[in-house]
């Protein structure tokens, strides 16, 4: 049982690139920027004032007003993902068994601009002004629950926290759900919202950050020398995983297979990645291992690829860890939150689709902005422009404070 194949049959994403898989790849095959000056509120205060904000969805147009009320803007984004996800995948749940179809959904800050909210009513008005639904508003496993009343998914359902690890770690378990036998259908990734002056300011307050504020387009450019840190973004990404056979019995589009799962712990620092990379190799060897492909057979490789100092150095050094420095130098690795910024606990979500587009179109999107090679992040990262290549196997690294280390390897349908 625990062979059965996963396939992947929809998928979908709001994202600061665009609110659908043709938009979202469009500005991934460009090379376009997303990000842009904060407009969500007034950031004069903030060091850091520039976001990945998305662009093309009005939640007025997905849900009642009662609904907007009582739902965080990081599940709305997920939720409106999920129902692009199901409808991508032509599931019909009156023909499914609602008990073998789950729900894995992750966010790395939860329902922050409720909490922000709610925290200005307590201080002005006081704690009996509160509003009875802010605790299922923020609390982080609310998308999972959500998603699942709104289509009726009554199989394996929670939410994993594991910051920007998180929506990796919910499509890697999903598959092991699927490969075990426990569901045979799963919608799994994350949503991210907390563009607020609570959210922005404690990842300023790292100096975590990019505060290149007179070039947003600019501001995130992984391994380049100049980088200064990430970019902050919002979005959602959910996709539909199935047991193959289940994918082919109902006669199911199959963009491609997610083959293999790592994942292990830095176990070094609350923020800093282990300075030789040692966890994140070892979790690309692991998930190369689980998909029964050698080192040689990955044709590209999504970076975590942040735009922070520690994380693009260490990285660079993990992949010549997992791979060995020759065949590293000779994989094309790229980062698409060049473009995207980072969606924290939805960037595995979002990046997993981007690999999925890759296996699908031929062409490997680029990391833009890189104009000054950085000598310590010496491979190829596929600079500013698209390639195209033909790629069968790919992975797609994401690695969250804490120290959690995941990478999952999809592989072209019959590859």
């Amino acid at each position: 049982m625990k062979d059965r194949r996963v396939a992947i049959t929809g998928m979908g994403v709001v994202s600061p690139l665009g609110s659908s898989l043709d938009r979202f790849w469009e500005g991934l095959r460009e090379g376009r920027s997303g990000v842009r000056g904060i407009t969500r509120f007034d950031p004069s205060r903030s060091a850091s004032r520039i976001a990945g904000e998305v662009p093309d969805i009005d939640p007025g147009a997905w849900f009642s007003g009662k609904e907007l009320r009582r739902t965080d803007p990081f599940v709305q984004f997920g939720l409106i993902a999920a129902r692009m996800a199901m409808a991508d995948a032509g599931l019909d749940m009156n023909r499914e068994d609602p008990e073998q179809v789950g729900v894995l959904a992750a966010t790395g800050i939860g329902g922050l601009n409720t909490l922000s909210d709610t925290a200005e009513v307590l201080f002005a008005k006081g704690p009996r002004r509160l509003s009875p639904f802010c605790t299922p508003q923020m609390i982080a496993n609310i998308l999972a629950g959500q998603i699942a009343i709104d289509h009726g998914l009554q199989g394996p359902n929670f939410g994993i926290v594991s910051a920007c690890a998180g929506a990796a770690h919910c499509l890697g378990e999903s598959a092991r759900l699927i490969r075990h036998g426990e569901a045979e259908v799963m919608l799994a990734g994350g949503g991210e919202s907390c563009l607020n002056e609570l959210g922005v300011g404690a990842f300023a307050a790292m100096r975590a950050l990019s505060t290149r504020n007179d070039d947003p387009a600019g501001a995130s450019r992984p391994f380049d020398a100049d980088r200064d840190g990430f970019v902050i973004a919002e979005g959602a990404g959910i996709l539909v995983l199935e047991s193959y056979d289940h994918a082919r019995e109902r006669g199911a589009r199959i963009y491609g297979e997610l083959a293999g799962y790592g994942r292990t712990c830095d176990a070094h620092h609350v923020t800093a990645p282990a300075e030789d990379g040692r966890g994140a190799a070892r979790a690309m060897q692991l998930a190369m291992r689980d998909a029964r492909q050698p080192a040689d057979a990955v044709d590209y490789i999504n970076a975590h690829g942040t735009s922070t100092f520690l994380n693009d150095r260490c990285e660079t050094l993990a992949i010549k860890t997992a791979f060995g420095a020759d065949l590293a130098a000779r994989v094309p690795i790229s980062s698409t939150k060049s473009m995207t910024g980072h969606l924290l606990g939805a960037a595995g979500a979002i990046e997993s689709i981007a690999c999925i587009l890759v296996l699908r179109n031929g062409i490997i999107p680029p990391t833009i902005n890189l104009q000054t090679p950085d000598p310590e992040c010496d491979l190829d990262y596929v600079p500013n422009t698209a390639r195209e290549a033909r790629v069968s196997v790919c992975l797609s690294n994401s690695l969250g404070f804490g120290g959690h280390n995941v990478t999952l390897c999809f592989m072209r349908d019959g590859a």
